[in-house]
């Protein structure tokens, strides 16, 4: 128990139990009758193991002999009770993963460097050429091809850390974040992927940016490059039959992942998966594209990259006869090939937005080209006084589905000025697609890329974040306003062309 004196120095300085008031200059502070009792009478508190205290019956004041209140003797103190912690702390808190950093090949020791640097019309053709032969012939692509497997105490390594992220789970109905064991370099951060992303679209996405690259193929006769992702058949050739496979680009033809989301974003569904990656097995780990391997496209030739052969002038005449338009079968004599009309319509708009000259105008007659263009360097830019006889390139279709154009070799150009734009792509086309031009008109072309765009990392990392992206989609701007400009000026026509 306390002692009286003590209450007697204390009660200048306590004013209320269980709270400490400061000392003021002007006086002390006066006594509660409530807050203070007597030593004699008030039992002594214990303090509970959960740090609370029963509080005193101050249902009487406390009176002396003489009938004064007396003064307090006792000082309730509230001591603040400890955090507790979990029990179990190993079960509470997730640890950190430790990343087991698997040993990289040396760039070129397996590979010639030279293997990756002429990669630009590789894509095109080989889809056709070799991986029909696969599905035919089962090794034709190892009989063209020379096959890089990596070593197996290597790929040991590198199995350890690559089980532990394989591609994503399977995705049923909307697309959907899934939960990865490593970070995917495809974020989709909201509910479901945008809109006009299919679940195709990202589960190739994914498998593209995060799949562990199981080999890599050289093709010297096409110049390409053919990467087989783990996860799929052991062969090859059954591998990319069953879509595991995917093609390596220049990282100058970095542009072909953003034609891709535009070509999505614009309804046209013609261009082929896309994404941005890194690896030490290619070009000394910079970003470059990687396009996914189409078994099913048609069989190209080796000199314009189609699997139909036009010309210049046989496509103007196409162009006249409508060919397939509104289920109208052609007459022979029209010249028509297997290609509906609407599909030149689709690539006309989708080629100008990003300047893509080398399936329209190879020779580059319809706008003043750079030193670094291929048709100055081919020379190719002196052969214009024939333009009717200039062949079309790229002209590629699928085995199963001749009616329809697949949009390869997609590199647009950013550089090109609004006063040196290539309108002769546009030449011949009085129709263009509805659900592009709505898009152009909407005003939303630059928030739909940016929510695009911003699904692939490394894509978006390597341009300069948002702010080279806002560059990017400027000039996709710029040019949407100058084709509607021409749309409105020419009189032609927007249909709906979902057929």
């Amino acid at each position: 128990m306390i002692s009286s004196t003590l209450g007697h120095s204390s009660s200048h300085q306590y004013s209320q139990v269980g709270h400490v008031l400061p000392q003021h200059k002007g006086g002390h502070q006066k006594i509660s009758s409530r807050s203070l009792q007597d030593a004699s009478q008030t039992p002594f508190l214990g303090i509970p193991l959960d740090g609370t205290l029963s509080p005193p019956n101050f249902q009487e004041p406390q009176l002396g002999s003489n009938g004064t209140l007396l003064p307090p003797n006792v000082v309730y103190i509230t001591l603040r009770s400890k955090r507790s912690k979990p029990a179990n702390i190993r079960g509470t808190v997730k640890p950190k993963r430790r990343k087991k950093n698997a040993t990289p090949l040396s760039y070129g020791q397996h590979f010639p460097k030279a293997t990756f640097m002429g990669l630009e019309e590789a894509f095109a053709q080989q889809p056709g050429r070799a991986m029909h032969a696969t599905g035919t012939m089962g090794a034709a692509v190892a009989l063209e091809a020379r096959k890089y497997q990596l070593d197996e105490h290597r790929n040991r390594g590198m199995a350890i850390e690559e089980r532990g992220h394989r591609r994503p789970g399977m995705i049923s109905g909307a697309v959907k974040a899934q939960p990865q064991p490593k970070e995917s370099n495809i974020r989709i951060y909201s509910e479901s992927a945008p809109s006009w992303m299919s679940k195709t679209d990202i589960l190739n996405m994914r498998m593209l940016a995060d799949s562990p690259i199981e080999s890599i193929q050289e093709v010297p006769s096409h110049k390409a490059v053919l990467v087989v992702f783990a996860g799929g058949p052991s062969t090859t050739g059954t591998a990319c039959d069953q879509g595991h496979c995917g093609i390596v680009k220049r990282p100058l033809d970095m542009s072909e992942v953003f034609a891709f989301h535009l070509d999505r974003i614009l309804g046209l569904n013609r261009s082929l998966p896309s994404v941005s990656r890194r690896s030490e097995f290619f070009q000394g780990g910079q970003a470059c594209p990687v396009i996914l391997w189409d078994s099913s496209l048609s069989p190209t030739d080796n000199s314009t990259h189609s699997s139909v052969r036009l010309t210049w002038g046989q496509y103007q005449q196409l162009l006249k006869q409508k060919c397939w338009q509104n289920g109208k079968v052609p007459k022979a004599e029209w010249g028509c090939t297997e290609i509906h009309h609407h599909e030149w319509s689709k690539m006309a708009l989708f080629d100008f937005l990003l300047q893509i000259y080398n399936r329209l105008d190879r020779n580059c007659c319809g706008f003043k080209p750079l030193k670094e263009d291929s048709c100055v360097q081919q020379g190719l830019k002196l052969k214009c006084n024939d333009q009717d006889a200039v062949d079309l390139t790229h002209i590629v279709q699928r085995r199963h589905d001749q009616r329809h154009l697949a949009f390869v070799d997609n590199k647009g150009f950013f550089d090109r000025n609004e006063d040196n734009l290539d309108f002769k792509i546009l030449q011949g086309i009085n129709e263009f697609p509805e659900s592009a031009v709505s898009v152009l008109r909407s005003q939303r072309l630059r928030e739909k890329l940016l929510q695009s765009l911003f699904l692939d990392k490394i894509y978006w990392e390597s341009q300069g974040g948002r702010k080279g992206i806002e560059k990017l989609i400027d000039v996709i701007e710029r040019r949407s306003k100058i084709l509607l400009t021409y749309i409105n000026a020419h009189g032609a026509k927007v249909l709906p062309m979902n057929e």
